[in-house]
């Protein structure tokens, strides 16, 4: 497993309710392939430095989580037909991932 992070931008008039679903099935996507959901981060609404679909303003989100290079291709190609979600990144953070030792 890999250490990614996707930042998302979601449409500023889209309810909570409906961001939540996408994140929830985000989620879904990561642990139904074994993957690990590591940071939730609600960066909250933003001014944008240019303006994205005619918009001054959107709602971030981080996702970091532990996963193989198939899940962030899934991932993606939802976020891509999603309603409401402008942008989105994904990053690789390093080539693996260890779980925390507890001592």
């Amino acid at each position: 497993m890999r250490h990614y992070e996707t930042l998302m931008l979601f449409s500023p008039d889209m309810p909570g309710e409906r961001r939540q679903e996408i994140l929830a099935g985000m989620s879904a996507i990561v642990e139904r392939d074994g993957g690990k959901i590591l940071t939730e981060d609600d960066w909250g609404m933003r001014t944008l430095a240019y303006p994205v679909r005619k918009q001054t303003r959107g709602h971030y989100f981080r996702l970091e989580y532990a996963a193989s290079g198939a899940v962030v291709a899934e991932m993606e190609r939802n976020l891509r037909i999603t309603d409401g979600v402008y942008k989105f990144l994904s990053v690789k953070l390093a080539d693996t991932y260890e779980e925390p030792k507890e001592s």
